[in-house]
Parts: C-alpha cells; structure tokens; sequence
C-alpha cells in the first residue's frame, strides 16, 4: 500500500491530499530519509511524522491488503514516541 494512503487508513492524516502534501514537504521520514508518497509501507517500519506542534514516531504493525469497515486504524501501528515542539 501507498504511504499516503496508508497514512489516511491510519488516521495518521485526515485526507489522503494532506497526507501526500506532507510527504512532498519531507515532513515525513524514515531512518532519516525523507519518503516519497508512492513509498511502499511494510510491516516494521519506524516512520516520523513532523506536524505543526508535535513529532510523532510509529511503527507500523500491519499493512491492510483493502480498506474494510471492519478495520480498526489504532491497530494498524504503534506509537513510540511523541515530542511536542
């Protein structure tokens, strides 16, 4: 799955436009390197998101193969860490 749209999946973002916003301003980032928003997500992956007050670290536990109403976003990933700005 993409990571913008994972992002919106997760709840990590609102839209799917904020999410790729995001990701096209590098506020988004993995082992230190900005992602693109056709990045690939895999289960493992420590992901840092830079929003306008807060850093937020997640790992992501689990890459839904289609979107159902049965799924539940908080399961989806992880939070490590969160640091306010």
């Amino acid at each position: 799955m993409r990571l913008d749209k994972f992002m919106k999946v997760a709840r990590l973002a609102r839209r799917r436009s904020e999410a790729h916003e995001a990701l096209e301003h590098g506020r988004i980032r993995k082992d230190g390197v900005t992602l693109k928003p056709a990045y690939s997500v895999k289960p493992g992956d420590v992901l840092e998101i830079h929003y306008a007050t807060r850093r937020v670290t997640v790992r992501v536990r689990e890459v839904p193969l289609r979107v159902t109403p049965s799924l539940r976003p908080a399961d989806l990933y992880e939070q490590l860490e969160v640091r306010e700005e």
